[in-house]
């Protein structure tokens, strides 16, 4: 056994100084160490010795597997360093190739108008507000005075989680819920994301809108077209602006408001369906069964409300004609916005 000892590390000497990798070494360490190694086998073997050979024998393997060790710690040691000087060797660096640029990122064109249209109303006394995307049918449609025989209550244009719940098609569950817990006076708006099954070069499945409301004690018609008005030419410039009667279940009176197209400046294009005139936003006077609904006196206080979608200012502002261009993430495309 000891003459087994003795032969096994001056093996074990020579195969480790003559290796020539790190994989070459790891072998040799395996073959020595390793559960079916040489050394463990002799290990192994110490349970057929004399009481009195056994210790005497242990040391020796105590020895030579400390000796391995080291040789091997030494031996990797020398080839990573030599590993290490044969690369910097071949891996020359030519100094004369152009190097990388830093791809600096930017606010994307969405982001950018959502925040320039909350400042212009921020500026003008307005709070902001949020809430869920995924809403209950009580805030999203009944509580704004939208019956269920009502076209968009239809599955075709509202995304339905379930019979009670819906991904929002509007952030007006917004301004109802910050009715149901504020009391008059107050102004707000409410931007964030919102859903409807459309897609066209006007409209995706997910889109943004603002929606701002006021109320409180003698809010009339003018003093919301004055405020509209003014927040429009804030967003356009000296445009011109309309306003046209319309229905909304929410509103009464109700109104839908024009600016001119700012694409062809009035001439007609696709993007105003030639009309030279395109459709910014909704609004109308609050409508006394809504106020009701969150437990307000219509006798008491009025107000009014609008919405507007921001890729559409956002369409306007930048002269783009296609709305699926803001998601579709080309980078060609974007970087015209930093």
């Amino acid at each position: 056994m000891k003459e087994k000892v003795v032969q096994l590390k001056e093996t074990a000497n020579l195969s480790i100084e003559k290796a020539e990798s790190l994989l070459e070494l790891e072998e040799i360490r395996v073959k020595l160490l390793g559960k079916k190694g040489e050394l463990t086998e002799i290990s192994k073997g110490m349970k057929n010795l004399t009481p009195e050979e056994r210790p005497i024998v242990g040391q020796l393997v105590n020895e030579l597997r400390e000796f391995i060790n080291s040789k091997l710690e030494s031996k990797n040691m020398e080839l990573k360093e030599k590993e290490k000087n044969q690369r910097l060797a071949e891996e020359v660096i030519d100094i004369t190739l152009p190097g990388k640029r830093n791809v600096l990122g930017t606010t994307h064109p969405i982001t950018d108008t959502m925040n320039f249209m909350k400042n212009i109303f921020i500026d003008m006394g307005f709070d902001v507000a949020d809430g869920p995307e995924v809403e209950y049918v009580k805030y999203n449609f009944d509580a704004l005075n939208i019956p269920e025989t009502h076209p968009s209550r239809d599955i075709t244009d509202t995304f339905y989680i379930n019979d009670d719940v819906v991904l929002r098609t509007q952030t007006s569950p917004v301004q109802v819920r910050y009715m149901l817990e504020h009391k008059p006076p107050f102004r707000m708006i409410c931007p964030g994301k919102v859903y409807r099954p459309d897609y066209d070069i006007s409209h995706t499945p997910m889109f943004h809108q603002m929606e701002g409301l006021m109320i409180g004690e003698n809010i009339s018609f003018a003093n919301f077209k004055a405020i509209l008005t003014e927040s429009l030419k804030k967003m356009f410039g000296d445009t011109e602006v309309r306003f046209r009667p319309h229905f909304f279940p929410f509103t009464e009176p109700s109104a839908e408001v024009d600016i001119q197209c700012a694409v062809c400046k009035g001439k007609g294009c696709r993007m105003c369906k030639d009309s030279g005139w395109v459709e910014i936003m909704g609004c109308g006077m609050v409508d006394p069964e809504v106020l009701k609904a969150v437990g307000y006196d219509p006798e008491e206080v009025s107000g009014f409300a609008f919405g507007m979608g921001i890729e559409r200012v956002a369409m306007l502002r930048r002269g783009i004609n296609d709305l699926r261009a803001f998601f579709e993430n080309d980078v060609r495309f974007l970087k015209q916005f930093k």
